[in-house]
C-alpha cells in the first residue's frame, strides 16, 4: 500500500554529521505531518523532530540547534540533517508520515528504521 524507506544512517565520530532521508511510495493522495523518531536500547521511542505540510517544525530540546528537518513534497521525502552528533544520539531512527490515501482517509505509516551510531 504505502512504504516508507529510510536511508543515510551509519557510524560517525562525535562531532560529525549525517543526513537521513525517508521516501514514501505507493498510492498517496497527499502527506500531512512527517516526523523523525528514535529509540535507543532500553529506552522508549521519542520524537526527534516533526514538520507540517506548511513547513512548520518542532524539535526535541536535546537536538535543537543541531538537527534540521525538511521535506520535499514533490518527492514525498523527509530529511533530517544531523550536525554536532554526540554519543547520546546513538539510536535507531524511524520516520513517520501521516498519509492521506484519499481526501478523507488518513493513516500513519512508519519506516523500518535506520541505525545511527556515534562513537570514536
Amino acid at each position: 500500500q504505502v512504504q516508507l524507506v529510510e536511508s543515510g544512517g551509519g557510524l560517525v565520530q562525535p562531532g560529525g554529521s549525517l543526513r537521513l532521508s525517508c521516501a514514501a511510495s505507493g498510492i498517496i493522495f497527499s502527506i500531512g505531518e512527517m516526523g523523525w523518531y528514535r529509540q535507543a536500547p532500553g529506552k522508549q521511542r521519542e520524537l526527534v523532530a516533526g514538520i507540517t505540510r506548511g513547513g512548520g517544525s518542532n524539535y526535541a530540546d536535546s537536538v535543537k540547534g543541531r538537527f534540521t528537518i525538511s521535506r520535499d513534497d514533490a518527492k514525498n521525502t523527509v530529511y533530517l540533517q544531523m550536525n554536532s552528533l554526540n554519543v547520546e544520539d546513538t539510536a535507531v531512527y524511524y520516520c513517520k508520515a501521516d498519509v492521506f490515501l484519499s481526501i478523507s482517509t488518513m493513516k500513519p505509516f512508519w519506516g523500518q528504521g535506520t541505525q545511527v551510531t556515534v562513537s570514536s
